[in-house]
């Protein structure tokens, strides 16, 4: 029995992705929950499991592109039984003879062959559609044939061949397009041949330059932000916090919060927690529009932007407002690892109502994050650097960070933005206000 391996429902407005690469290979025995292939889409990469155990036939390669509900394999049930039962039924290897035994009497000389040996018969007719030099081979040739692809029955029924007189030079003794064609080339009959034409390149390379293709996430990543600067009217402000008293408080309990939770305490968790405390002030900043009307949440989806090798994404901690420092902490660690390491769930990156942005951690001073679609707001941060500051009419060196607000002016004004920002300043420069909830 034949198991077919398709690609399942990827998500919502995920409808295909590309085979990064084969866990396991052609004709290769599987188990249930065996990693087949790694699946990348342009938002996540994930990996297929087996659900059935046999024997595993690729048809999709790897670094082909394939859609929801596409075969890309094929899994033999039966493939596996047999090659289990023919493990077993193996007679186990003869022991040796002990020393003492008698020697085995020598094997009888065979008879001499009679005088008049039998009349040879007639050679057989040369099969059709080989070439002279193949056709004494034609009987050795003969085979068992596998699954054929669609374009390799197309030209056998095309040009009226048995499978298995052509030699297979496919995985597993499969028959493949181009043995098809060589086998018709020497055999000196016409072939019908569609070339699609070659796509044209949008520029000739010079020397010193190379060609990539784009991962689907890079391209979904293009898509968005185009998408994002298309749709909005987006707009930026800034404002700059004095780090004093959030570094002092960190700097005091982070031994005791990492012996207590687990998890180091970082700066990610002050600013989430200021962050959520002031969408209660201004609810629109974590609102959406949604056609003619105005989507307003009592919870806060937040996304935090994560770099990764293949390109930007933003991880979701569903419910943020419901978590402690700790509970942020061991959940942007979490996301960020599965991120890096390729393996975030769909789920983890959807439903995102509010993101921050950490450029500081690559030494930004300063810039203007970009929204995330469909949400109105998106938090910079960016790095911490000593600057004077005047305090109480005095010059002081302070360590000062810049922030910044980009927001979809179409549903939030420059007044309600401003005043996000100010309450996020002021309870990140007073920190007890967050640990009182006030």
């Amino acid at each position: 029995m034949t198991f077919e391996v398709r690609i399942p429902t990827l998500g919502e407005s995920v409808t295909e992705g590309v085979i990064v690469r084969w866990a396991k290979q052609d004709g290769e025995a599987v188990k249930p929950d065996d990693v087949l292939l790694e699946l990348e889409t342009d938002k996540a990469s994930m990996e297929l499991p087996a659900e059935r155990a046999g024997v595993l036939h690729i048809v999709k390669p790897a670094g082909e592109k394939v859609v929801v509900g596409e075969l890309v394999a094929r899994i033999d049930e039966d493939g596996g039984a047999r090659a289990a039962a023919s493990a077993a039924a193996k007679p186990p290897a003869a022991a040796p003879e002990p020393a003492s035994a008698a020697p085995k009497p020598p094997p009888a000389a065979p008879e001499p062959a009679p005088a008049a040996s039998a009349p040879k018969p007639a050679p057989a007719a040369p099969a059709p559609h080989l070439a002279p030099a193949e056709a004494e081979a034609a009987p050795a040739a003969a085979r068992a044939v596998g699954p054929l692809s669609p374009a390799v029955r197309r030209l056998l029924a095309e040009h009226d061949l048995d499978p298995t007189l052509v030699p297979a030079s496919g995985k597993g003794g499969r028959l493949t397009k181009e043995d098809v064609l060589a086998y018709l080339e020497r055999s000196a009959r016409p072939v019908r041949i569609e070339v699609p034409a070659a796509p044209k390149p949008s520029a000739a390379l010079v020397e010193g330059e190379e060609r990539v293709p784009m991962s689907p996430i890079r391209r979904r990543i293009a898509e968005r932000l185009v998408q994002a600067q298309r749709t909005a009217a987006i707009l930026t402000t800034f404002n700059e916090i004095d780090m004093s008293e959030v570094i002092a408080l960190r700097a005091e309990h982070k031994e005791r919060f990492q012996k207590q939770h687990g998890i180091g305490l970082g700066f990610m968790s002050f600013f989430a927690r200021a962050c959520i405390a002031a969408v209660r002030d201004i609810p629109v900043v974590n609102a959406e529009i949604r056609g003619d009307d105005i989507i307003y949440r009592k919870f806060v989806h937040l996304g935090v932007a994560v770099g990764t090798e293949r390109g930007l994404v933003v991880p979701v901690l569903h419910h943020a407002e419901r978590m402690s420092f700790a509970d942020i902490e061991r959940e942007i660690a979490r996301l960020a690892g599965l991120a890096r390491d390729g393996k975030l769930k769909l789920d983890d990156l959807a439903g995102g109502t509010f993101t921050i942005s950490n450029g500081g951690v690559y030494g930004s001073l300063l810039s203007t994050p970009i929204l995330n679609p469909p949400q109105s707001a998106i938090l910079g941060m960016h790095k911490i650097e000593k600057r004077p500051v005047v305090v109480e009419d005095q010059i002081v060196v302070r360590p000062m960070m810049y922030v910044a607000v980009s927001y979809d002016h179409r549903l939030v004004d420059g007044e309600q933005a401003v005043t996000f920002l100010v309450r996020v300043k002021e309870r990140l420069e007073d920190p007890e206000r967050l640990l009182l909830d006030v």
